[in-house]
């Protein structure tokens, strides 16, 4: 193979048919629908948001779908397409012909990548249409309200899609580094959902070590804090105003976090599942 250089041709090829195949699955179309349907019927669900803003509800509720059903569709995924090229021995037949590991793992979690994409895309669309359509209906009901027009702010909306897609490509890396020794995809799937789970709490571990001053406590905080991303940094559009927007050189920062992340993972990725067995 070292005859062979590296191919980013060959790479958007796994990629494309990786993305095929996430379209044919049944589990990732119905978690697909699911999430559309639960971001479109939040419009009807306002009346039971205890007193929060009505379109601040409904952002939430929006983004707390693609949150769940997106990490849901993220491992799922990631687990399931891994193991299917191993289990039906296709992954040993295109190893067989001059394809780089590296090409197979980065064109695996290219394909997962942009299925995350497609996922947030649709949703942050059909949010930002139902923000729309209830912000008029309210700007027809409370016109004093609204003297200054609109006041969503939709360019936020669209940030909050694109830190959505962010973690879960996050995810998607290192739920592949898991399926790259897991013998088993439930053990990449539950081990892909723990490792979300850290990524969302792993500042609170580390604020109570750092609050406890032991020295090993802080030590495995700042362990902690640097084996998992935070997810909480990506929190960028907590407010639908346009005066609450974060400066375009903290979003680049984010970016740069995560994909630092992503590197990681996926070369690790790479390193092992050079040794594996197939």
């Amino acid at each position: 193979m070292s005859a062979v250089p590296f191919s980013p041709y060959r790479t958007l090829l796994i990629a494309q048919n990786t993305l095929r195949e996430a379209a044919r699955q049944k589990l990732v179309t119905f978690l697909v629908f699911l999430a559309l349907a639960l971001v479109l019927g939040a419009r009807w669900f306002r009346d039971f948001n205890f007193g929060a803003p009505e379109l601040k509800f409904l952002a939430d509720c929006g983004f707390g779908a693609m949150a769940f059903f997106g990490a849901a569709l993220t491992v799922a995924a990631t687990a399931q397409l891994f193991f299917s090229e191993i289990e039906n021995r296709t992954a040993l037949t295109l190893l067989a012909k001059p394809v780089w590991r590296a090409e197979f793992i980065l064109g695996k979690f290219l394909g997962i990548a942009a299925l995350a994409g497609v996922f947030c895309v649709l949703l942050t669309s059909l949010l930002a249409a139902v923000l729309w359509w209830r912000e008029g209906e309210l700007m027809q009901e409370y016109a004093d309200n609204f003297a200054q027009g609109r006041v969503v702010s939709y360019r936020l909306v669209a940030l909050a899609g694109l830190m959505q897609w962010l973690k879960l490509t996050i995810l998607a890396a290192f739920s592949l580094l898991v399926a790259t020794f897991a013998q088993t995809q439930l053990f990449t799937v539950v081990t892909g959902f723990f490792i979300l789970v850290i990524c969302h709490l792993q500042y609170l571990a580390q604020d109570a070590y750092a609050r406890g001053g032991a020295l090993l406590g802080r030590m495995l905080g700042g362990g902690i804090a640097a084996v998992f991303p935070n997810f909480q940094v990506f929190a960028v559009a907590d407010s639908l105003n346009a005066a609450d927007a974060p400066p375009w050189a903290h979003v680049a920062r984010i970016g740069v976090y995560a994909f630092g992340y992503i590197a990681v993972a996926c070369g690790l990725a790479i390193f092992s599942f050079r040794r594996r067995e197939i």
